[in-house]
């Protein structure tokens, strides 16, 4: 959660009703004021009233939510029902991240507070629900998962929150949802927070919400010059001179702090060892890691032990990081929205930013909808030739050098100078003390190569000859996924052309269409609204996403569990 402002409206959170004893977590925190959010919601959520938020990601919806829950399970004393209160939230990252903030709030109250999640093992889960818990923060797939298996106790929810609902939704858990809420009691209190507000999230809200309260929060405004200045960067570049270009980039632009966005987390991984093996200090943040790992490398990146964090988008939410220079998309999102949102981590209140982008020659489209999206142009540059990068590669050389000329202390280098200067013309010796101290800070670059130049706005991408055209089927066919934007390769969300991949599970494994959505969001880091038409059969499934991320898809669903169990994975015949 982002730190509340001290905006000096109210008496800060004392104001709001809320219990004595949330006060102590709070002044730890360093929270003295609450946000817009916060002022809104607390009271009437206090109340015991149902409550439709609308606000962007960190303006603090955890503790907009998390603090009243808490104050109203404190009021019922110890003999209240466990668990009282359930949150659903879409990714596994966000659910830890969720329980916490919820963890830290409610120590003074004993709150016990449980994650649950895919790709845990259940034994742990249900050791836990066994001994009781006041509050269950979730995934939809694996809680409805205890709900069918009678491990997950209802009749005492007083709560149920839905976290970036409109996120959930986008990952395919409708359904979940809907059947969820369906499966708790009526006499609770339903609270809905979401950054957009579609018709299927007011559909949710009119079927599963009592009256409830409509609290719109815009998006803060920065004060007159302090708006955000981002640089907008591009280059366009072949796939297989990426790293080479990334590399020169990076020599070029010297960040003090940067987070480079790959869309797999093998790639982070890969991307992280080869730039650390040509000297750069980077670190990997990726869903695979457990909490521990992560947090390890956010202290070693806030500490500056580490100027490069290597990441998915999906490990990257939610982090609050100061002062960072640049943001550096390896891989461009495929939504405008997306990009949006990783660009704004960096230009804030009024600090200079820097955004770059490494587009191949296909994906220059997209780069068309992130100017639209953000309404300003994007600076198209040609990547740094070896010329350029050795040129800079020798400022850093003569910086370094008129530092240390600068801090003095030199004295003890006089009798060598003095003997070498007897043999040698003094050019010629400080010319090789020169080229020791170039290569001491890892400057003699072996990079030769001439990476290709590409015309930005170049020819249309290149129509994928081996497109099947989608046929429907009758009655006795697989099932297809109906729901709306899900109409399959016709609807033109695809900038290249679309994979068919086939999966070896279907009805009699009770695979559904949310499940194959959900399944690819959250292990292959990819929005829900690319993929294309889902076929369910009896002993199969076939889903189409996106031709240049089917081989991550491919990867992670083979690392990975649907239902429960491994299934078989590939590009469809």
């Amino acid at each position: 959660m982002a730190e509340p402002s001290t905006d000096g409206q109210g008496s800060g959170f004392n104001a709001l009703g809320l219990d004595d004893r949330l006060a102590e977590p709070l002044a730890a925190l360093g929270y003295e004021e609450p946000t817009p959010i916060q002022r809104a919601t607390i009271p009437p959520l206090i109340e015991g009233r149902d409550l439709v938020g609308q606000a962007a990601t960190g303006t603090g919806k955890t503790a907009a939510f998390a603090l009243p829950l808490l104050h109203r399970l404190g009021m019922r004393g110890d003999d209240r029902p466990r668990p009282s209160s359930l949150i659903l939230v879409p990714t596994r990252e966000l659910a830890m991240q969720v329980a916490q903030a919820v963890h830290r709030y409610g120590k003074p109250l004993g709150v016990d507070v449980l994650p649950i999640y895919g790709g845990q093992a259940y034994g742990p889960q249900l050791r836990a629900l066994g001994r009781g818990v006041d509050v269950v923060v979730a995934t939809p797939g694996r809680v409805l998962d205890h709900i069918k298996r009678g491990t997950m106790p209802l009749d005492g929810l007083a709560t149920v929150v839905l976290d970036e609902a409109d996120e959930m939704l986008d990952m395919g858990f409708a359904d979940d949802i809907e059947a969820i809420l369906a499966a708790t009691p009526e006499q609770r209190q339903t609270v809905l927070f979401s950054a957009t507000m579609p018709p299927r999230i007011a559909g949710i809200a009119k079927r599963h919400l009592s009256n409830p309260v409509q609290i719109t929060i815009a998006k803060e405004k920065l004060p007159a010059g302090a708006v955000p200045k981002v640089r907008q960067v591009a280059y366009v570049v072949p796939r297989s001179y990426k790293v080479a270009a990334l590399g020169r980039v990076l020599d070029l632009e010297n960040p003090a702090s940067a987070i480079i966005f790959c869309r797999r987390r093998d790639e982070v991984d890969q991307l992280a060892e080869t730039l650390n093996s040509r000297g750069y200090r980077s670190e990997s943040l990726h869903g695979g890691m457990t909490q521990d790992q992560r947090d390890r490398v956010m202290k070693r990146f806030r500490a500056g032990q580490a100027d490069l964090l290597i990441a998915t988008d999906v490990a990257a939410r939610g982090l609050d990081i100061e002062h960072l220079s640049h943001v550096v998309n390896y891989d461009p999102p495929t939504e405008a929205e997306s990009y949006v949102h990783r660009i704004g981590r960096v230009g804030r209140a009024g600090r200079e930013g820097v955004a770059i982008t490494l587009a191949e020659p296909r994906e220059h489209r997209l780069l068309q909808n992130f100017e639209r999206a953000t309404k300003r142009k994007i600076e198209l540059a040609q990547v740094p030739t070896v010329a350029d990068v050795r040129s800079r590669r020798l400022d850093l050389t003569r910086a370094a050098v008129r530092e240390a000329l600068l801090e003095g202390d030199l004295d003890r280098f006089r009798v060598v100078l003095e003997s070498l200067t007897g043999e040698f013309d003094i050019m010629a010796v400080s010319l090789a003390a020169l080229k020791l101290a170039h290569n001491a800070l890892g400057n003699d670059s072996e990079d030769e190569q001439e990476i290709p130049t590409i015309s930005p706005r170049g020819d249309r991408p290149p129509r994928d000859r081996h497109r099947r055209p989608t046929r429907e089927r009758g009655p006795a066919g697989p099932a297809r996924d109906r729901r709306p934007g899900r109409s399959g390769p016709a609807s033109g969300r695809f900038g290249s052309g679309v994979a068919r991949l086939f999966i070896g599970a279907g009805r009699e494994a009770g695979v559904r269409p949310g499940d194959l959505v959900g399944a690819i969001a959250n292990e292959a880091g990819i929005s829900g609204r690319l993929i294309g038409a889902i076929e369910i059969a009896d002993r199969f499934s076939f889903v189409e996403v996106p031709e240049d991320v089917a081989d991550e898809v491919v990867a992670a669903l083979r690392a990975s569990t649907i239902k429960g169990r491994k299934v078989t994975v590939r590009p469809a015949e």
